[in-house]
């Protein structure tokens, strides 16, 4: 286990997408393996919403809030508004009214019961966050604290998304869920502990070093690729902001053949899963697997360049 997405985690889109493309170029190879689906996701995705919905709503009203066209994900968020059937909408499109939130419709205003947030926390209420965030919805935390809309994913619970936090989910499993992880982490360092600190800045050339608050695969430092200027300056920042760094060790990801320039060579991948919850948790039979085209590279994010491929699992 690499690091965990609860905040707006992205790329179920290329998941079914990369499923209808592979369904259509090689329809015989699903007609001989028996292929689990996932083509059921914007269902399982609107029925776990909907069981997050206030109290005493027996038919709640579900929408998707957008930062709009300009943000780098708005595929995926229409492409899921289509495959739930749930209103698209931006901030501009919502009101609170009476300590509720109401979508503005060509018929008056319309009471949303849960929205599925793909914004972060800061831009999501100027009120309460960032005061000249234009992408949230002024008073919505308001509407929140009543009880009167659920947001999904829940406001801070990013704390679990920080990678300064990663090191103790597996502690956490075992103190709140009485349970072992069935996946163990990876080795990660803490330079803001002394003696780890004085360990990463020992092995630095040996290490991936990352940034806690960048995503997207920016800032990413992989010791043994790097050069000496590099490593140096990533040392320095490391003792001026200790917290704002983790270490891991390097992991030899496994690799996949890819077609390339007309043949077949090897490209590390990586798999990211989706985990709904709601009434019951669901793991999607399938998953996100993440390819790095670039040869040797082990940065596999799509903002660096990354493609991605259908994941089969099979029926038992």
């Amino acid at each position: 286990m690499l690091e965990d997405n609860l905040r707006v985690p992205s790329g179920i889109s290329y998941v079914l997408e990369n499923r209808v493309a592979m369904t259509r170029v090689l329809p015989v190879a699903f007609s001989r393996y028996r292929v689990q689906p996932v083509n059921h996701y914007g269902a399982s995705l609107l029925r776990a919403l909907r069981a997050q919905a206030p109290a005493g709503v027996s038919d709640p009203t579900v929408v998707i809030l957008t930062p709009g066209i300009h943000n780098s994900a708005y595929f995926e968020h229409a492409f899921l508004a289509r495959q739930m059937g749930a209103e698209l909408v931006e901030g501009r499109d919502l009101v609170v009214s009476d300590q509720a939130v109401h979508m503005r419709t060509t018929l008056g205003l319309t009471k949303v019961d849960v929205i599925y947030r793909r914004i972060g926390d800061e831009f999501l209420d100027p009120v309460t966050f960032r005061a000249k965030s234009m992408l949230g919805v002024p008073g919505i935390m308001s509407a929140v604290r009543a009880g009167t809309v659920t947001i999904a994913n829940a406001v801070g619970n990013g704390v679990a998304d920080d990678k300064g936090v990663y090191p103790f989910v597996p502690e956490m499993i075992r103190y709140y869920l009485g349970e072992e992880p069935i996946t163990p982490n990876v080795t990660t360092y803490l330079p803001w502990e002394r003696d780890q600190m004085q360990f990463v800045l020992d092995h630095i050339g040996e290490l991936v070093v990352k940034p806690v608050a960048e995503a997207g695969g920016y800032g990413i430092v992989i010791g043994p690729k790097a050069d000496d200027e590099t490593l140096a300056d990533t040392a320095e920042k490391i003792v001026e902001d200790p917290r704002g760094f983790i270490a891991q060790d390097v992991v030899q990801l496994s690799t996949h053949p890819s077609f390339v320039d007309g043949g077949l060579e090897p490209r590390h991948i990586d798999l990211r899963p989706f985990v709904l919850s709601g009434e019951d948790i669901e793991v999607i039979p399938g998953g996100l697997t993440r390819v790095a085209l670039r040869r040797g590279s082990l940065i596999v994010n799509s903002s660096q360049g990354g493609g991605s491929k259908d994941t089969w699992v099979l029926v038992d």
